[in-house]
């Protein structure tokens, strides 16, 4: 039976349900700048660049990334948790099985968004070995470079073919 109770009571269920599918995770200490990523001519490929204002909230596990033109105009956007990666753009949305596959699909190259996260913060990502290096880390074939971290400065390049390099300056270092 069907009283007006138990139909408000799902009613209440369902927009709840929604609003947790529709919010964007806000875990973690939120992180804003200007990031660079550069890759190199190879194989008759020209070079490509990519300049954004970014803003990323949470982890490796569940966050979002909002890029924007230097216009401060809404570039894309992407959302993700365990099993789903979610790409916006103007072109509308198109879902990917992970970060890798996401940033494959935003760059054109492989970038290790997990581990991004983590570089952007200072320190390695904790899912794979790293290497002390001068001036920072070596880890998943990329050298970090956070000397000039307490400036709000990040640099990861990665010398294998193709040859690209992220260049972030944070609006506020953790």
């Amino acid at each position: 039976m069907n009283t007006p109770k138990a139909a408000a009571a799902a009613g209440a269920l369902v927009l709840s349900l929604l609003a947790g599918c529709a919010t964007t995770p806000r875990a973690g200490p939120e992180l804003a700048g200007r990031l660079a990523v550069r890759v190199e001519a190879h194989a008759g490929a020209p070079p490509r660049s990519l300049t954004t204002q970014f803003e990323l909230r949470g982890t490796a596990q569940a966050g979002d990334l909002h890029l924007t033109t230097p216009l401060g105009s809404t570039a894309a956007q992407a959302r993700w948790r365990p099993g789903l990666a979610e790409l916006i753009t103007a072109d509308g949305t198109r879902r990917f099985s992970d970060l890798d596959a996401l940033a494959q699909e935003l760059l054109g190259e492989s970038l290790p968004l997990a581990a991004l996260i983590e570089w952007l913060r200072g320190r390695p990502w904790p899912d794979a070995a790293s290497l002390p290096r001068d001036g920072g880390f070596e880890q998943l074939g990329w050298h970090i470079d956070v000397s000039r971290f307490a400036e709000g400065w990040v640099l990861a390049s990665r010398e294998r073919a193709p040859v690209l390099s992220v260049r972030a300056r944070l609006d506020r270092p953790e």
